[in-house]
């Protein structure tokens, strides 16, 4: 029976399998309604054309701005009946740029106002509630700084609204530079499952779906009747379309209508972007899930859909708690295999894993979901990769961390050879990097440890993660810039340069160090305890005198020949040199066996004392194994390694402030 700190990690281990397995099969339900169901609602006809507001909330955008207004102001509607706010919130030359642009389209005829309200309150919530103060058309379209909205879009989204009880419509995200690099591919895969399925799903089956930001439209009333926007929450469209639709509000995904977007290409941006939309979430589910639990008009499959979605990020913990339980079970005797059998047990992997969502690419693009198919593997991996950053995430939303609603930064990348790194905006990397290299170092441990206890099945489940971590951090550390604007190259800056190079350097190296010690250690320390279980097993399922003497004597070359791993309180059950007295004991044992006759009573009397003193003596070394990683030897050099780490992080934050100061006096 397994110790109780044993059988916690495997309940941990278990019940978060259970959970993300919950969620998982819920995404495969969203996928089976999207394939069966059609449409449940199309256009209508309008009796006249409605007014329009086209809100442009932007802070600070100054490579897509102008991109922005002008495909704005190319929208195909009447002149009379559209209204274009630009609400500026930013703080640099984006200002004088959006200035430059109001003026030009003002004097073509344009009905388009600068909207200046001198403070970041509430953050892009702020702006749009302070812009509809002065809204009053019928409809409120808008747009992130990001989004190149077509000609046609008005004359085709508008006729949705003919059913008076439609609050929003939500067009499909598409991806102009969706080519760019593995990270925008895997971007683009994960919108588009977001759009193609969930959203999908949700839409066609009355659910409850949200608005994702931009690229729809609202009904003036239905923002009013709703409570306006909140700025309580980083997701405030999330929490207007739900608070919406609890009114009675319905709400139409438009997957035909594509708004083309430009995706972020710096790691450190699409973290910022995950972080916010993860506790976003969590801050709706805080606020939102019991009044939905307890209105009586909203279903049970609706309920059960808006718990799913609101909660979703916590697959991300719960992701980090088996990574980080697998290691540690694989050096118990808990059988991990849960069906059975390790064939089994990757077969059930595959099947709602790769195998499940092939399937629903293959619905989802048609024609081209073979060269779709491609990316999936990365996207894995970086899916991955992510769990870190989200859980922090997860955390500071059920906690009630404040924190700022921080954009996302674009540099107007479109083409593959668009460059962005000497441009305003660059992100450097975040202590949650510190994290994902500890999960790096983690991983290939528990890989080590997958190979050793032979257990050769869970090697891939590790690896995955473990690429994932490193990929994600990688590109973090290789994506941070200090510098803010190429054409401003300075003594200090070149060497901000320097430095961060040799940082990186020297991370790198700290990690290959880790890596290449914890192995050492795993090799010499723990494998040993490994193949000395393992000989005690086989002594207790042999019945020969004379293979049970070589078993007793490889398991007394393994093991230590004294010490006592448990350091802090020690026993006489975890003390090597106790358990070398009664291996020699049962050495001496066999030997008066190898001489008895077969039906002598002292033969079977003899062979069962060997079979009781070896299952004490593996039970004893089951508990003094976890000790071996914690030994005091372990410790110190862990907390050199991690002192290591955080050094060369405060030199780079140091500089880094450096340059802040530096740029803020240019």
């Amino acid at each position: 029976m397994a110790n109780p700190l044993t059988q916690l990690v495997f309940d941990a281990f278990i019940m978060s399998a259970v959970l993300i397995m919950a969620y998982t099969m819920n995404f495969y339900y969203l996928a089976v309604r999207t394939a069966q169901r059609a449409p449940a609602t199309g256009a209508g006809s309008l009796e006249e054309e409605p007014s329009v507001t086209v809100h442009l909330p932007v802070y600070n955008e100054k490579y897509v701005t102008t991109r922005l207004i002008d495909a704005v102001c190319a929208l195909d509607y009447p002149k009379d009946r559209l209204h274009v706010m630009v609400l500026d919130d930013s703080d640099d030359d984006t200002t004088e740029m959006i200035a430059g642009m109001v003026q030009k389209y003002r004097a073509a005829g344009i009905n388009i106002e600068h909207v200046r309200r001198g403070t970041r309150d509430g953050y892009k919530a702020g702006a749009l509630r302070h812009a509809m103060k002065s809204t009053d058309t019928d409809l409120v379209a808008i747009f992130d700084a990001d989004f190149i909205p077509p000609a046609w879009f008005l004359r085709r989204a508008l006729p949705y609204f003919a059913r008076k009880e439609i609050g929003f419509v939500q067009c499909r995200w598409g991806h102009i530079n969706e080519q760019y690099s593995s990270i925008t591919q895997v971007q683009a895969m994960s919108l588009d499952f977001h759009f193609l399925v969930e959203q999908k799903a949700k839409s066609d089956s009355e659910l409850f779906m949200n608005f994702n930001g931009t690229a729809g439209i609202w009904r003036r009333e239905c923002i009013v009747d709703a409570g306006g926007w909140h700025a309580a929450t980083l997701v405030e469209d999330l929490d207007l379309s739900y608070r919406a639709q609890m009114r009675g509000w319905k709400c139409i995904f438009l997957p035909d209508l594509v708004i083309n977007a430009e995706l972020p290409v710096q790691m450190n941006a699409i973290k910022r972007q995950q972080f916010r939309w993860a506790k976003g979430s969590i801050q709706c589910a805080i606020k939102l899930l019991t009044k939905i639990m307890i209105l009586r008009k909203i279903g049970l499959n609706t309920k059960i859909q808006a718990f799913v979605q609101l909660t979703r990020h916590i697959v991300f913990p719960l992701i980090l708690v088996q990574f980080l339980a697998l290691p540690i079970l694989l050096n118990t005797d808990i059988n991990l295999y849960a069906l059975g059998l390790p064939v089994m047990t990757i077969a059930a992997y595959l099947a709602l894993g790769p195998v499940a969502y092939v399937m629903v690419i293959r619905n989802m693009y048609g024609q081209s979901w073979a060269k779709k198919a491609l990316i999936l593997p990365t996207l894995f991996i970086y899916s991955a990769g992510m769990a870190v950053n989200n859980t922090v995430a997860v955390f500071d939303g059920v906690f009630g961390k404040k924190s700022e609603f921080k954009r996302t930064p674009k540099y107007g990348i479109t083409a593959k050879g668009d460059e962005w790194r000497g441009k305003s905006y660059n992100l450097p990397f975040t202590k949650t990097v510190l994290l994902e290299i500890f999960f790096v170092v983690y991983g290939i441990a528990g890989i080590f440890v997958a190979i050793f206890a032979s257990k050769i099945v869970f090697v891939p489940i590790i690896a995955i993660q473990t690429a994932g971590f490193m990929y994600v951090a990688g590109y973090s550390l290789m994506h941070s810039r200090f510098k803010r604007d190429a054409n401003a190259r300075t003594r200090t800056s070149r060497m901000a340069d320097k430095v961060y190079v040799f940082a990186l350097a020297g991370i790198i190296a700290i990690i290959l160090i880790g890596a290449v010690a914890m192995y050492e250690g795993y090799r010499t320390d723990v494998y040993p305890l490994d193949l000395s279980r393992g000989y005690l097993s086989e002594i207790l399922r042999e019945t020969s005198p004379e293979k049970t003497g070589e078993f007793i004597q490889l398991t007394i070359d393994s093991l230590p020949a004294e010490g006592n791993p448990v350091w802090l309180f020690p026993t006489s059950e975890t003390d090597f040199a106790l358990i070398q007295s009664s291996l020699a004991i049962m050495q001496d044992t066999i030997r008066e066996v190898m001489r008895a006759d077969t039906t002598n009573a002292a033969y079977h009397t003899g062979m069962t004392n060997v079979h009781n003193s070896a299952q004490e003596i593996r039970q004893n070394i089951v508990d003094a194994t976890p000790y071996m990683y914690v030994s005091i030897a372990n410790i110190v050099m862990g907390c050199i390694w991690l002192a290591a780490i955080l050094l060369i992080f405060a030199v780079l934050n140091r500089k880094k402030a450096h340059m802040e100061k530096v740029d803020a006096g240019a």
